[in-house]
């Protein structure tokens, strides 16, 4: 069964027996909302995800264990207009942009939320730059992180680039580094979670860890200080690049972000801290998570570039005030 969440469908995981069909029949054949030529428009559009990969082209075979979600857009879809938000550069050339994102900011236009995002400020910014395969919503997106997640993200300003980008995420050659700051410490304090991912059969906006079919999702993590057991700062280097993949496997060995309201809830009345630092901690108003380095290819030079970017000021307000209770 799949399951309708503010115009967004999921298709059911893809099955041994459905393996290698198209994907605009996949979605025909398993979404009764779609026709097969509404299916074509929406992949042509942008409309149909893999996790954080876009699928933009109809003749896409389906893969095993795959689940495809699907946005059903407004009846009269509004064209992201350009905005002039001032964007923090890392670097930018004629083939691509990487840019700093804060919290707060979602990464491209969708139901009911048409301005104030990455895209409306990239538009504004790069002008007629953008690449077209993400779609008139998603000129130039070739990868997203969540709206309350900050940090390093690359935008594509040619096709050529978005698909030389594009490659490399779907293999996993992108080196890319979070920092989170969570409740507890993992033991050991050094290691690697591996577990697939798949939607949550109990809660639609919420990804879980399966032990049947999903996608396969490994994180390597560090602990990088450990402030008395009850919190701790931590390095993550994703070797694969799944929906809420630090959140979830980080809440799999007990240590849920911080300001996670979507994983943590209840965890947050458990924190061993001192008040009133405990009750600035459990007020923090966003999931404690940062993505603080990106390494990739260049699609034209074919050099390797690396960027880094430092804790945002909340963040590091939160580390500074659990750095407190160790000194």
């Amino acid at each position: 069964m799949t399951e309708e969440n503010n115009h967004i469908f999921y298709t059911p995981p893809v099955s041994l027996d459905n393996v290698k069909i198209r994907i605009d029949k996949f979605i025909a054949d398993n979404l009764s909302n779609f026709s097969r030529a509404q299916a074509q428009r929406l992949i042509e559009e942008g409309y149909v995800f893999a996790d954080d990969e876009i699928i933009n082209d109809k003749s896409f075979k389906t893969r095993l264990g795959d689940v495809y979600q699907v946005i059903m857009p407004e009846p009269q879809e509004a064209t992201p207009v350009p905005q002039n938000i001032a964007l923090d550069i890392l670097f930018e050339d004629d083939d691509l942009i990487v840019v700093n994102k804060p919290a707060g900011m979602t990464v491209h236009p969708a139901a009911g939320n048409y301005q104030n995002t990455l895209v409306n400020a990239l538009l504004y910014h790069c002008r007629e730059s953008l690449s077209g395969i993400g779609g008139v919503v998603r000129p130039g997106i070739v990868h997203r992180i969540d709206k309350n997640t900050s940090g390093i993200l690359v935008v594509a300003k040619n096709d050529i680039a978005h698909r030389f980008l594009a490659e490399q995420f779907f293999v996993h050659s992108i080196e890319r580094t979070y920092l989170a700051v969570v409740y507890g410490v993992p033991s050991p304090a050094k290691g690697t979670i591996e577990g697939n991912i798949a939607r949550s059969s109990f809660d639609r906006k919420k990804m879980a860890l399966v032990a049947n079919g999903g996608k396969v999702a490994i994180t390597h993590y560090e602990v990088c200080e450990n402030y008395r057991n009850a919190a701790a700062l931590i390095r993550c280097q994703l070797e694969t690049g799944r929906t809420h993949q630090i959140r979830v496997h980080l809440s799999s060995i007990g240590c849920n972000l911080i300001g996670d309201e979507l994983y943590t809830k209840a965890k947050k009345s458990q924190i061993n801290l001192p008040e009133p630092l405990k009750a600035f901690v459990n007020r923090f108003p966003r999931q404690a998570l940062h993505a603080s380095s990106l390494g990739f290819v260049h699609p034209r030079s074919k050099e390797f570039l690396q960027f880094k970017v430092p804790l945002p000021d909340d963040m590091q307000e939160l580390v500074s005030s659990l750095q407190k209770i160790i000194l």
